[in-house]
């Protein structure tokens, strides 16, 4: 197994590409299934879950063809719907294939995705949807049974609680129903406008993309005509390199960005103390002449990431005065806490509220990843850590994050890849 050496203390300088979005790409590979031509996906991040999203259309069915950064993915050849445990399991986003899934044959079978170390993301919101579309829905054996044999109907969704993952599947589900859908409470993130205006290129009727109310005009299950697509940049990567920059007070530059969709992540580090330059499509941070500490709550896009949290604790270690982070979205998004307890850090946890202390001296420590973003919390700490870090259970970051040792290291960071 893998893990990372990181040598703290060096500063960073010099520029980087983002790569395309994870986010972005896994519900674009998905909604090929309402394809009947071939499609061809650019942009593609070079990480384990889009492999896995590959693979579970090639057991449905699909070929492909996976090159450099695109993939030439041919669904119109799909003959099975059943996305099996086995290839599900790996990855909780193999649940997108649910709605094309049954809007495309009026019958799937889909495992359940299982338990997230983050904390419980149920489905019941994509289920009681798509019984609202006219599916009738059993659980059985582990797998989600989804028919409806005279196709899925127009119908106007209520989400109770902002699902982005839920609102694409519905959002493809509708695509090729019979009839108009009205999502309400729509998920409003990058990711899911992309799904929506790719779809929209594709001959589908979508009108309010980018707000939390879609009316949707279905193909009654005529399958559609996608264009080729390239995935936005992504956003996530983004602000962790930003947090790179900030916590090592470097100036550091990345290329291929939308900083558009950066807003709340630049705007709290501006609070920081942190200025920037910003071109077309790329940004540069600068170093503060003192960081201040400032105090977080998550929320759904347009509001401060989820995603970013972890890495913002990891930077208000080394501001001046104590920050609270309040994460309102995930139930159990702070296990990265003990591992930064590891390196010295003083983190104080009521329920969903952390109190980071900042200023105190990090050391480097033996510690483990413990999710996607809590290992880049673990990576960045180790940055400005007195002496050697290694970071174990790095599997995780490799599902999200693309060359981040040679990112960092081009960099300038004293990080590289061993084996246990």
């Amino acid at each position: 197994m893998d893990y990372l050496e990181i040598n703290g203390g060096k500063k960073l300088s010099g520029s980087i590409s983002i790569s395309g979005a994870k986010n972005a790409a896994l519900p674009l590979l998905a909604s090929t299934i309402l394809s009947k031509n071939e499609v061809t996906i650019c942009n593609l991040p070079d990480v384990v879950d889009i492999k896995t999203m590959l693979r579970l259309l090639e057991n449905l069915g699909a070929t492909y063809e996976y090159d450099g950064d695109c993939a030439k993915i041919d669904s119109s050849t799909i003959n099975n719907s059943k996305a099996i445990y086995d290839i599900v399991r790996k990855m909780r986003a193999s649940i997108l294939t649910l709605g094309p899934l049954l809007a495309r044959f009026g019958r799937c079978e889909v495992s359940l995705p299982g338990g997230c170390a983050i904390g419980q993301r149920p489905i019941d919101l994509h289920l009681k949807a798509l019984e609202a579309m006219g599916a009738n829905i059993e659980i059985k054996q582990g797998y989600v049974i989804a028919t409806a044999e005279d196709g899925l109907k127009g119908a106007t969704i209520i989400f109770d609680k902002i699902t982005v993952t839920g609102t694409e599947n519905i959002v493809m589900a509708a695509a090729l129903a019979k009839g108009e859908t009205k999502i309400i409470n729509a998920a409003k993130e990058p990711e899911v406008v992309q799904l929506c205006e790719v779809l929209k290129e594709a001959g589908v009727e979508i009108e309010g993309i980018g707000s939390e109310e879609l009316i949707i005009k279905g193909s009654d299950r005529e399958l559609l005509d996608i264009k080729d697509i390239s995935v936005i940049p992504d956003r996530i990567e983004a602000g962790t390199y930003l947090c790179a920059g900030a916590i090592t007070n470097s100036k550091i530059t990345l290329n291929n960005v939308n900083h558009s969709h950066l807003i709340s992540i630049i705007l709290k580090l501006q609070e920081m103390g942190f200025d920037f330059d910003l071109k077309e499509d790329a940004i540069t941070i600068k170093p503060a002449v003192k960081i201040r500490h400032a105090n977080i709550a998550t929320s759904e896009y347009p509001g401060f990431p989820t995603d970013m949290q972890a890495q913002f604790m990891a930077l208000a270690l080394v501001a001046n005065g104590t920050s609270v982070i309040e994460e309102r979205l995930f139930e159990n998004r702070f296990m990265h806490v003990s591992e930064l307890h590891r390196m010295g850090a003083v983190i104080t946890l009521n329920n969903n509220i952390a109190t980071v202390e900042g200023g105190n001296e990090l050391n480097g420590a033996d510690v483990m990843a413990t999710d996607l973003r809590a290992s880049s919390a673990l990576v960045l700490a180790a940055l400005v850590a007195n002496g050697i870090t290694r970071v174990h259970r790095i599997y995780h970051l490799d599902r999200g994050y693309v060359a981040l040792e040679q990112k960092l290291s081009s960099l300038g960071a004293d990080i590289k890849r061993l084996k246990e």
